[in-house]
């Protein structure tokens, strides 16, 4: 522990931090915003997920690497000490805050099945991928903060809705690894054979449509999630605002100029979030 201005300010391990910082320019400056206590519980949090996200997501895929944190996982929830910090601090994490062990099952099958599923063919195909990869960790998030029961199916609304921007902002970076997360019947319901540049560059209206429906769609989950913000204290809510604004600002700019995401990844500055989590503050 150190001590600031008075109050006792619990210490984040290095290694979390520096997987966290690395991971989310959006979230990591978001996080800044909450207390000491509960910003240290995110990064625990935070810090898990990326690590099983970037064994999957490495080139060439760190399959071994994925399957041994698995099994680690499963040591330290059984009580085991592992002496992985990340994990360790997860499972304690996990334990005070009484997550449902299933979310972390649901979590690691969904990063699992990016070993092997490529694409989708429905959207409800990738519905269970989507609960796995983002909808259990807004839940986990709710726990995390002890929110009321009756704010879980927003957090779930919250994270599915920022895993969607992700999926459109970085549909270049998953083609280069083999997948499509978008269901394959509405890519050809827009005429289009795929979703790579090539085919958005002869089809610039068909992919604009395509882009502009699939924003439609992360903007009534957004909607949705937003109807749980008044179950957050406000001194969770500057953060969780903040990064539910940096996600919208990504999608608008994507949606100004659809072929942006194949020009690079569209990330807000470290300065507009800040800013924004200065007006957060001041309207919070």
């Amino acid at each position: 522990m150190t001590v600031a201005g008075g109050e006792v300010r619990p210490v984040i391990d290095e290694t979390i931090y520096d997987i966290f910082r690395r991971g989310s320019k959006t979230y990591f400056y978001s996080t800044l915003f909450f207390p000491p206590r509960v910003r240290k519980d995110v990064f625990s949090l935070y810090s898990f997920v990326r690590v099983a996200d970037d064994y999957v997501d490495a080139v060439p895929q760190e399959v071994d690497e994925f399957y041994a944190f698995t099994g680690r996982y499963a040591a330290a929830a059984a009580g085991e000490a592992t002496g992985d910090v990340v994990i360790d601090s997860f499972v304690e994490l996990a334990g005070r805050k009484d997550f449902d062990p299933a979310w972390t099952v649901a979590f690691l099958s969904s990063m699992e099945s990016d070993i092997t599923v490529t694409s989708y063919r429905t959207i409800r195909d990738l519905e269970g991928y989507l609960y796995g990869s983002s909808e259990v960790v807004g839940l986990m998030m709710a726990r995390l903060l002890d929110l009321p029961p009756e704010s879980y199916v927003a957090a779930q609304n919250l994270g599915r809705a920022m895993q969607y921007v992700n999926f459109i902002r970085d549909i270049a970076e998953d083609l280069a690894l083999g997948r499509t997360y978008f269901p394959a019947e509405e890519i050809e319901a827009f005429g289009l054979d795929d979703l790579s540049a090539a085919t958005a560059a002869r089809h610039p209206r068909g992919f604009a449509a395509f882009l502009r429906f699939q924003l439609r769609r992360y903007r009534e989950w957004q909607e949705q999630a937003e109807t749980g913000f008044r179950y957050i204290p406000r001194r969770y809510r500057i953060p969780i605002r903040t990064a539910s604004d940096m996600y919208r600002w990504t999608a608008q700019t994507i949606e100004h100029d659809p072929a942006v995401v194949y020009r690079g990844k569209v990330k807000p500055s470290v300065g507009r979030i800040v800013s924004r989590a200065a007006a957060n503050t001041l309207k919070a």
